[in-house]
């Protein structure tokens, strides 16, 4: 079993002509065919909306794309919110979800007109003194404990941040409408990456059964319910892809037997959704540089962990295409390792390759999402460039890389680095 790259070794060869390596690509094809998927998948629900969660693939370039697709997004944070609303998305538009929120962050959210998300009790009144409260507020529920899916723990809810108890928020949607709040949200996350169809319609069970006690407590009028993220995508060739159209079969399923006999059948469905969205339709590209052999092979490539860092920090598998030698047998083990000054620094560990020569092409799947965003300058590392590959085969640079005048901007002494700046070194 083996990843498809969605670009040749030839098409590759031709780009980094203009584009040198390593550069982050991206598929405009399959980030709208699988946006529009996902439209499908939760037609039954006339209130649906998908959020793309900014934070992922934060690029004005791709929120334009999703936007086009009927997307809104998901917020975190005051730049993503200024992001965001330069690329037109206003309003309802716009879903802020965040934790240990400045109060600046509040108020451009309010300003912007966007659902605030509201991830603690104390944001209430927080909120209320910072910026003042909306005619909408969304409340972030966490249940503690184990999540389970059939016996399986997927996560540990009750050691996340992220949340009000299920007390607070009844209490806290009754202090809300005491303050004049007309309209209500409810959101949870659960767990991360899930690679089953059976995580969402499970959140989607517990966050209704919620709403409908909710709302005869409080008598609260909820307008949706944020489903947020989780619904992961399978980083592994072994594994089987999550069906988006059997997720929102299940989740349609829950909404029937839940929201609809209490007389909730007008409740919107939301998504929040980053992973799934773009990780499959993005690769980092790099070429190999360096070849080592003492205890173990390596493959030194012009990549590094600042370029996708998954796999250093969490140790995550990132699929790896030699390009042009996409049939040939995969019959030597190698550490692929970038240059950083440490160990961690590594795509791959004793990962069964093609053999691979200097100059080879290497794509680093599912790096869409998660990927150019964590990016960080340890070590004076510079991020590379997003492209993206348009419909029409050609290619656009969404995000130039950075230059070390890019890197030197920052210091109030920046001029004395101009001997390197000046001459585009």
């Amino acid at each position: 079993m083996n990843k498809r790259p969605f670009v040749t070794k030839e098409q590759i060869e031709e780009i980094v002509k203009t584009y040198p390596t390593p550069f982050h690509i991206y598929d405009e094809k399959g980030i709208r065919e699988n946006a529009r998927r996902m439209k499908q998948a939760f037609a039954w629900n006339p209130g649906f909306r998908e959020y793309f969660a900014v934070k992922a693939t934060p690029n004005p370039f791709i929120l334009k794309v999703l936007q086009e697709e009927g997307c809104g997004v998901d917020c975190s944070s005051l730049t993503e919110l200024m992001m965001s609303d330069v690329c037109g998305f206003h309003g309802s538009d716009i879903m802020f979800s965040s934790n240990v929120t400045p109060a600046e962050d509040f108020r451009l959210a309010k300003e912007l007109g966007a659902y605030i998300n509201l991830d603690d009790f104390t944001h209430i009144d927080f909120l209320e003194k910072v910026a003042g409260l909306p005619e909408t507020v969304c409340c972030r529920y966490n249940p503690g404990g184990n999540f389970q899916i059939a016996n399986k723990i997927m996560d540990n809810p009750g050691d996340a941040k992220y949340g009000f108890t299920k007390e607070q928020i009844i209490e806290g949607y009754k202090i809300l409408m005491a303050k004049g709040v007309k309209h209500f949200g409810l959101h949870a996350f659960l767990a991360s990456n899930t690679t089953t169809n059976e995580y969402y319609p499970k959140l989607a069970r517990i966050l209704f059964e919620l709403a409908v006690e909710l709302k005869e407590k409080t008598g609260a009028d909820i307008r949706f319910v944020n489903l947020s993220g989780g619904v992961g995508v399978a980083y592994r060739p072994e594994e089987t892809p999550n069906d988006i159209m059997a997720i929102g079969e299940g989740v349609r399923k829950a909404y029937e037997e839940v929201l609809v006999p209490a007389g909730m059948g007008d409740v919107a469905i939301f998504t929040e959704l980053g992973r799934f969205m773009l990780a499959p339709y993005g690769m980092l590209i790099t070429k190999a540089v360096h070849e080592k052999h003492t205890y173990k092979e390596y493959i030194g490539v012009d990549a590094c962990a600042a370029n996708l860092m998954r796999p250093a920090i969490y140790g995550a598998y990132h699929h790896i295409t030699v390009l042009g030698k996409e049939d040939a047998p995969c019959d030597h083990k190698y550490d692929v390792t970038g240059g950083l000054c440490e160990n961690n620094d590594k795509f791959a560990i004793d990962r069964m390759l093609p053999k691979i020569d200097m100059g080879d092409y290497l794509a680093i799947h599912d790096a869409g999402a998660h990927g150019f965003s964590m990016g960080y300058n340890y070590n004076g590392k510079l991020r590379s460039a997003e492209l993206l590959l348009k419909e029409d085969g050609s290619v656009e640079m969404i995000r130039r890389a950075e230059t070390p005048a890019d890197y030197f901007a920052t210091f109030d002494f920046s001029h004395l680095f101009d001997k390197y700046t000046k001459t585009g070194k």
